[in-house]
């Protein structure tokens, strides 16, 4: 076993233990705050799979975050006014169901993913970082002129949707939701990095001529991976609105496109348990600095710039030592 392993363990044990602790001590607010902590880094690692391994640095991922997000907002919405989404030629019903919700997410934001992918690979460097942030600013404007579901006010959910077989208003069971699933997207991570897919995919990012000189269309694996990694954030985004009962065009913005990579360089940029690491650490600046001063952000910079300057591997590089993939 290497240090990363053990590493990686430890962070996973470590978030599973925060809300278990917290019970324990009567204090369930911070049940709530591990979960935050579990859906900012799925997010992250969907996100991951893009920058990590294929190198594209997409500042638009808050696009699929926020569409999963209406998705659960406005499934939710229809199944409690009972009144059916009205798409001209035909009709859909609302629903509470939390399976099909993140269904639904994967789609549509793997649909969205598809569509600005297309045109985003055929770009590169501060182009690629461009087109993607403008395509994300092009859904976030449209969310906030949607009347229909709040506009810029946001969609509440009045009741927390449903999982089958357990009460998912307990807090420590919706935890249990989300760590569940992050774990399966690390799972998913980890197949990917150590496939054929996977390494054609950090050979497209290291030397795309090499890859070109042995067959492989190195934009057809960046797009698959572009599109897999906006499949995992929108279902990240379903899972947030739930845990606040609310989505805004908030989700949407590129500030939320900005915490992710940050998430991702405070952890560990292509490491498995970097995005785990990175949101524990952002979660725990924002609540810990966050009650003192709302300048904290100052301080979290001062960290991340330490990070890139110093420990360019992140908190996992700097404990793990070096990569073994990549």
């Amino acid at each position: 076993m290497n240090r990363e392993t053990i590493v990686n363990i430890s962070l996973a044990l470590l978030l599973l233990a925060i809300p278990l602790i917290a019970l324990q001590l009567n204090s369930p607010f911070y049940v709530t705050l591990a979960t935050r902590m579990a859906i900012l880094a799925l997010a992250a690692v969907g996100l991951n799979l893009a920058l990590g391994l294929g190198g594209m640095v997409s500042f638009g991922h808050a696009a699929y975050f926020g569409v999963g997000g209406y998705v659960a907002g406005i499934l939710a919405h229809h199944a409690f006014s009972g009144l059916p989404l009205d798409f001209g030629l035909f009709q859909v019903p609302g629903t509470n169901m939390m399976p099909i919700i993140w269904v639904v997410a994967i789609l549509v934001s793997g649909l969205l993913a598809l569509f600005i992918g297309a045109i985003s690979i055929r770009t590169s460097g501060v182009y690629f970082i461009m087109i993607t942030l403008a395509f994300a600013q092009m859904t976030y404007y449209f969310a906030n002129s949607w009347p229909a579901y709040g506009g810029e006010d946001g969609l509440s959910i009045f009741v927390r949707n449903q999982f089958p077989g357990v009460n998912t208003l307990r807090p420590l069971t919706y935890f249990f939701i989300c760590y569940a699933i992050l774990l399966a997207a690390l799972v998913l991570f980890a197949a990917i990095r150590d496939s054929r897919f996977g390494a054609a995919l950090q050979a497209a990012r290291q030397n795309e001529v090499r890859v070109a000189t042995v067959g492989i269309n190195a934009n057809r694996i960046r797009l698959a991976a572009f599109v897999i990694s906006g499949m995992i954030t929108g279902l990240a985004g379903a899972l947030y609105a739930d845990l606040n009962r609310f989505v805004s065009p908030s989700m949407l913005s590129w500030h939320m496109s900005g915490e992710f990579i940050v998430l991702i360089i405070l952890g560990g940029v292509a490491r498995l348990y970097g995005p785990v690491a990175g949101a524990m650490l952002f979660v725990m600046f924002e609540f810990l600095l966050g009650g003192m001063t709302d300048r904290w952000q100052f301080f979290l910079g001062l960290v991340l710039l330490g990070v890139v300057l110093l420990a360019r591997g992140g908190l996992v590089g700097w404990l793990a030592g070096r990569a073994r993939h990549g």
